[in-house]
């Protein structure tokens, strides 16, 4: 997803700019935050109560219906729950501004008593033995909180399109899913099933997650559209209305499936839309090729166009990059935000602690793409870009159950923009020096849970970093741990430190906590490059000139960046 906040004031621009006006706010703007939501609502993931983290979601069968004249939301929720421990209760998650109306459990309603909304919850008295199930219908309404700057916030976006139809989307990544449905909010909290059945306001489309099952008219001109998805990610089920116009096609997949492509987007922009869906069948190609089968080919690659930037809602990713050229010759938010179908929907880190698998991946996939389209210097060049934003604030990975804005607000000690731009300088690095085909069996391990991928022989799964560092040591038969400790549990980058005494050269590293950190370094002595162990030394003639780490392979400490990233943020003044 784009939430890169430390450059907040540029994103914004960039969407009004993209956007070219044409989202309109119905009315005033309101306040961030209107309605205000609890504490507990902005809170995603973390540590769960004990009744809560007993629970899964085995299926969520979800009624939305949005009135954009009233900026409400009238709905109703089916829950298949079950409990892997005895539970006195059943705890969900759901935002306080909604008002429950009823409750069935079991196809019985739930006496008033029984029902309780601590903050940003409902509690239900309904005890749930070991293995046992139950079935939760809950109907309700009220107003959904609005995010102003989505996705930098979350909630609901209501907009008008430039002819005043209205163009509506959600986003909830941050703040959770709780912001539209009750819910299990943490990443383990994915139902094994959704049905989504949308209404959708007289002469507007509602595209969602999944597989179209139907359109079924209403007599008031309203459409309900019917749709189902296999294990959804929580904060991936989407909202979606506009006056869509539709592009269509099929992949043909290199495993021999055919998938079908979709493209949602605004009147007016047929050409720009077209140009866009051209994309989707090559950078297809390139994650199959590279990583393996598109997961959800069985129900689609599905994009819309919404009135924010972007969000990776699966088999439905949101694009608000007004059709934006790049010197790379692809649109880079289209390609990251369809990254998060292997990294954040097929692999779902189940530990905000780990959201670097999600962002640090997708990241990387856009050099590894601009190589696999060019060659090594337009990778190079989109790595450099990355590079000068690391930032080292904060570890990456804590080891810890955290929540979202834990992992991604520097102001709560988050690592920001690193689970991105180090994330990805890690995976290029760990590339070279494992050798590309140890780097991308881990990756497939990681991904699909086995290394020989085909459509139909895996499903959406979760991962975490301490696996992927075990699937990295089973894969080369090597310890990498302290690979993995240095650029991910550190937060200061390893620095390489060079002596000369006469014609030797040596090398060592120092590290944020003192470990031995075996990574080799290429040094080129005139016209021959050699890999160098560190620690180590070799022979330098006099004169000779020397260029360590010339094609930038390792990431290490740089006082340049340092120096450059300094001199940015300086305060200015006018004259």
């Amino acid at each position: 997803m784009p939430r890169r906040r430390i450059n907040l004031a540029v994103w914004v621009a960039s969407i009004a700019m993209a956007a070219g006006g044409t989202a309109q706010a119905i009315g005033a703007v309101p306040e961030k935050g209107e309605p205000p939501i609890s504490a507990q609502t902005q809170v995603s993931g973390g540590v769960r109560p004990p009744d809560q983290a007993a629970l899964r979601l085995d299926a969520a069968d979800l009624w939305f219906a949005l009135d954009p004249a009233t900026r409400t939301l009238s709905a109703r929720a089916r829950l298949t729950l079950r409990a892997t421990a005895a539970i006195p209760r059943l705890l969900l998650d759901l935002d306080s501004n909604y008002h429950v109306r009823s409750v069935r459990v079991g196809g019985r309603s739930l006496r008033a008593g029984a029902i309780s909304r601590p903050d940003g919850r409902i509690a239900l008295a309904v005890p749930l033995a070991a293995r046992a199930t139950a079935t939760v219908e809950i109907v309700y309404d009220g107003t959904p909180h609005v995010a102003v700057n989505a996705p930098w916030d979350d909630g609901i976006v209501w907009s008008t399109t430039p002819d005043g139809r209205p163009w509506v989307a959600t986003t909830t990544e941050g703040y959770g899913c709780d912001l539209l449905w009750p819910c299990l909010d943490f990443p383990e909290g994915e139902p094994g099933e959704a049905l989504l059945h949308i209404t959708a306001p007289e002469g507007l489309k509602a595209p969602s997650n999944g597989r179209l099952l139907r359109v079924e008219p209403l007599p008031d001109g309203r459409s309900v559209w019917h749709w189902r998805a296999r294990q959804p990610n929580t904060y991936a089920i989407a909202i979606n209305l506009g006056p869509y116009e539709v592009i269509e096609g099929t992949y043909r997949s290199r495993y021999g499936n055919a998938i079908p492509m979709a493209y949602w987007y605004l009147p007016g922009e047929e050409a720009q839309a077209r140009a866009l869906f051209a994309e989707f069948a090559p950078t297809l190609d390139f994650f199959e090729a590279v990583i393996g089968p598109y997961p959800f080919g069985d129900e689609k690659l599905g994009v819309v166009e919404t009135p924010h930037k972007g969000m990776e809602h699966q088999t439905i990713n949101a694009y608000g990059n007004g059709y934006a050229k790049a010197p790379e010759g692809f649109d880079w938010l289209f390609h990251h935000e369809l990254s998060h179908e292997w990294f954040g929907n097929q692999l779902t880190a189940a530990n905000w602690d780990d959201y670097w698998l999600h962002e640090g991946f997708g990241s990387y996939m856009q050099p590894l793409y601009g190589r696999w389209r060019e060659g090594e210097a337009r990778y190079a060049v989109m790595l450099e870009a990355q590079r000068n934003q690391i930032a080292n604030r904060a570890p990456i990975v804590r080891d810890r159950v955290l929540t979202e804005e834990e992992v991604y607000e520097p102001a709560k000690g988050g690592a920001g923009t690193d689970i991105y731009y180090k994330g990805s300088w890690t995976l290029h690095t760990l590339r070279w020096l494992i050798g590309d085909a140890a780097f991308y069996e881990s990756v497939r391990r990681l991904v699909y849970g086995r290394p020989d991928p085909r459509p139909g022989n895996f499903r959406p799964r979760y991962g975490a970093t301490r696996a992927f560092e075990a699937i990295v040591a089973r894969v080369t038969g090597k310890d990498y741990g302290w690979f993995f400790d240095t650029y991910l549990r550190d937060r200061a980058l390893p620095e390489l430190v060079t002596t000369r005494d006469g014609d030797t050269l040596r090398l060592a590293w120092t590290t944020e906590r003192p470990r031995a950190f075996a990574m080799p370094v290429e040094v080129q002595v005139g016209d021959t490059v050699r890999r160098v162990a560190v620690p180590g030394e070799l022979r330098v003639p006099a004169g000779a000139r020397v260029t360590i780490d010339p094609a930038a392979r390792v990431l290490r400490r740089s006082v340049a960046v340092e120096e450059y990233q300094a001199w940015r943020a300086r305060p200015t003044t006018s004259k």
